[in-house]
């Protein structure tokens, strides 16, 4: 509360300015990689600087990191692959330890029919950049029902177990019940052991280790096809792209360290819409997905969503801790941020330029990349605006922009006719920013500061004096001469709103403002004319 000690007393709220912080869509680019890949769907990195690089017939390919596509597969099981549609050499996945033992796994749909879903091991030979492919040994497979959603991605944790993705195995609704049946690995994302043997045990973690009614290799559930999951490389959150039926395309995450076994609802639920809850359980028994796309039918541009990676690189700092997915259709990528609320923030960040999205993958060193089926090329992606928005500094009255192309100056949310020069005087107090355009068409915006007018601003009479100044308890105002009029005071803080206001009637040559409500900072004291001209502006400033 502000009240004034000589005139009438007014109450007052106070409400404390906070600086809006710069919030700048990221705008991706993406720098071709490798050129001369057929049916690119995967790009893994092995604990060193090559990319190897999955292609759906049936090969595995290395690019170096000179953007250098090496002549020879590291790998080639075409004889093996059943390859068609949605089938194929789908996953792979470096053994933690493979710089020791040479180990490797991978994920493809085998012969005959509508395929076999095998998880297989490899090894390197003594040439690193050569797989034996005699040296298969299967530790796991599973028949498919139909000619879609076989899932198909690896990924290991940082305990050493691995991770495999299986969709509901195709049919239009999965007409079996596949993601919602324990017994059954299809709809699921299973978790496992290797060990060297060639076998595998189950976690004792496993949310259904000891049940006698699930398949103890279930670690997550109720899932249409999740093509594309992996983790952040920093924390260990599993982030999931699940493709959806006909509708909506989902994202799903699962907190590191949470092994409670979520259920993601399919085929009770296709995003967050209802598909067919027959014989399903309530809602409150599904975890519901972070951010959801629509198809064209629903006013959307999404068919096929690809699960992406938390980008965790030194070379963007701009980019540090979004993750980037996108879709197979439209060709673009998007970015989730924390909101600092609880939710996330989704965003396009590059338009559609893909052909046909497959993949994005990490190199040892954080950077990521894209795979484009469409055109057999091999993209990394980086920050297309990698510069520093625009800070602001004062000077007087002047606000100055640092050092950028051109400029547009805003007051609050709205922009200032004319002023698109690197200074700007300010004539009012308010919320002040900046957008900034820089090479490449970067346009990039400044945090926002509260500027308030420096020192007495007005006609040169009457004299109006005020101390102390700062304080911390009562501003104590002087006229040098008597008013005639009353005058109407305001004080306005460095958010440029008004947090307090009284009146100094005529005649009275001193009056008090007690401040004892305001937190420290810089306010304005705003005194007009009743007739509402302004006879003088004083910044002042409190000091707890």
């Amino acid at each position: 509360m502000i009240k004034s000690i000589a005139g009438a007393a007014a109450a007052l709220f106070v409400v404390s300015a906070q600086p809006t912080k710069a919030q700048d869509s990221l705008q991706l680019e993406l720098v071709p990689w490798a050129t001369g890949l057929f049916f690119p769907v995967d790009v893994v990195h092995a604990g060193d600087d090559r990319l190897f690089v999955v292609c759906q017939p049936g090969w595995i390919r290395i690019v170096t990191d000179s953007m250098t596509l090496l002549p020879d597969p590291f790998l080639d099981i075409t004889d093996r692959v059943n390859f068609g549609g949605e089938k194929g050499l789908l996953g792979l996945a470096f053994d933690p330890d493979y710089a020791s033992n040479g180990f490797f796994y991978v994920s493809y749909v085998g012969y005959p029919g509508n395929g076999i879903s095998r998880i297989s091991r490899f090894n390197v030979t003594a040439d690193p950049n050569l797989a034996d492919s005699s040296s298969e040994v299967v530790l796991f497979s599973w028949p498919q029902p139909f000619d879609a959603h076989k899932g198909g991605d690896l990924d290991f944790d940082q305990a050493g177990n691995l991770y495999i993705s299986l969709g509901d195995g195709g049919g239009a609704g999965d007409p079996f019940n596949n993601a919602q049946d324990p017994t059954d690995p299809l709809g699921n994302i299973l978790r496992i052991t290797p060990d060297t043997g060639g076998t595998y045990t189950v976690p004792v973690d496993n949310p259904f280790a000891t049940a006698t009614d699930t398949l103890p290799e279930i670690w997550a559930s109720g899932l249409r096809n999740p093509y594309r999951f992996g983790f952040d490389r920093l924390n260990g959150d599993l982030w999931i792209g699940d493709v959806g039926q006909e509708m909506h395309e989902e994202v799903d995450r699962i907190p590191a360290g949470d092994n409670s076994g979520p259920n993601f609802g399919w085929h009770c639920y296709e995003g967050n819409s209802v598909y067919d809850t027959t014989g399903c359980l309530p809602p409150s028994n599904y975890v519901f997905p972070i951010a959801v796309h629509d198809h064209p039918v629903n006013g959307g541009n999404f068919c096929a969503v690809i699960g992406g990676r938390v980008y965790r690189g030194a070379a963007f700092p701009h980019l540090y801790g979004a993750y980037i997915y996108g879709d197979v259709c439209n060709g673009e990528l998007w970015t989730l941020l924390p909101d600092g609320l609880g939710g996330w923030v989704d965003t396009r960040a590059l338009q559609g330029t893909l052909n046909g999205l497959t993949c994005i993958g990490d190199g040892v060193d954080g950077e990521l990349y894209a795979t484009d089926l469409g055109i057999g090329k091999l993209f990394k992606i980086i920050d297309h605006c990698p510069m520093d928005p625009p800070t602001i500094t004062i000077s007087g009255d002047s606000m100055i922009s640092s050092m950028a192309a051109a400029y547009q100056w805003y007051l609050g949310p709205d922009t200032i006719p004319g002023a698109q020069d690197q200074a700007y005087v300010a004539i009012q107090n308010g919320a002040y920013s900046v957008t900034a355009t820089f090479a490449n068409g970067c346009v990039l915006r400044s945090d926002t500061i509260h500027f308030s007018m420096d020192g007495i601003h007005g006609s040169s009479s009457p004299l109006i004096s005020i101390q102390p100044q700062p304080t911390d308890d009562t501003w104590y105002l002087d006229r040098g001469a008597a008013s005639s009029t009353d005058w109407e005071l305001a004080v306005i803080d460095a958010g440029g709103r008004r947090v307090g206001s009284t009146s100094w009637p005529a005649g009275t040559m001193r009056l008090a403002i007690e401040a004892r409500g305001l937190v420290t900072g810089m306010y304005t004291i705003d005194v007009r004319e009743r007739s509402g001209g302004t006879v003088k502006r004083i910044r002042v400033a409190v000091v707890r």
